[in-house]
């Protein structure tokens, strides 16, 4: 069979591969919504990619939940809404600005064993590894996993990742818990940032005294970050 995939065709397959597990109506708010019957239209083009054969899907949630072609997710794993939830703070990301070297499930050290991030991203110019907390820990456990970061961060292996600045000192990343819970963790060589979500993120540093204090804290080392998010 012969076929010709436009543009959007093919960065939506893309996005999907990328995310894991991507909804109906995301795809529909961030390829369609310019349409005139945008549901409509997505329902269509989604509809012949998946009878082409290049994406799967699950009808287990509603609305349908697509998936790449090579998932080895079970389609009703409690995997996927691990995903959606990542997607969600993906999309959340976008209401303020588009976030940049967006990889879901990093795994800088490439060991098993080291910090494994679900998501890393270029947000408002500075780089943030996030933590999307669905279900509640013991603060041991949560201590336990920046500890991770920590022994990362001593490594130096991070100085050179991929995504770091050219010509410029190596910056570690932030770290984002997005947590409806705050957990009494800490760390004397990372920044922690505890929130329900970006939106709060966004609001917490929007006081201009908020972002004086994160400059002030920030500048004390070469590899804190200065967080300017409005």
């Amino acid at each position: 069979m012969s076929f010709r995939l436009s543009q959007r065709d093919k960065d939506i397959i893309a996005f999907i591969n990328q995310f894991r597990a991507v909804d109906r109506d995301s795809l529909v708010e961030l390829f369609f919504k310019q349409l005139k019957s945008p549901v409509n239209a997505c329902n269509s083009v989604m509809v012949r990619l998946y009878r082409l054969g290049l994406i799967e899907r699950t009808q287990q949630y509603s609305p349908t939940v697509y998936l790449p072609m090579d998932a080895k997710i079970k389609k009703n794993s409690q995997k996927i809404l691990h995903f959606l939830s990542i997607l969600d703070v993906y999309k959340q990301m976008c209401m303020y600005s588009m976030p940049k070297n967006v990889i879901v499930e990093d795994k800088p050290t490439g060991r098993k064993g080291g910090i494994e991030p679900d998501l890393l991203c270029i947000f408002k110019g500075s780089p943030f590894w996030i933590e999307i907390q669905r279900n509640q820990y013991s603060e041991q456990k949560m201590q336990a996993k920046l500890n991770l970061y920590e022994a990362y961060f001593f490594s130096d292996e991070w100085k050179t990742l991929h995504w770091q600045p050219e010509n410029r000192a190596a910056i570690f990343p932030s770290v984002i818990l997005i947590t409806p819970i705050r957990y009494a963790v800490s760390s004397d060589h990372l920044r922690i940032i505890q929130v329900a979500s970006i939106h709060e993120l966004m609001k917490k540093y929007k006081s201009p005294n908020k972002q004086h204090d994160a400059k002030t804290k920030s500048n004390t080392s070469s590899s804190r970050i200065t967080i300017t998010l409005t």
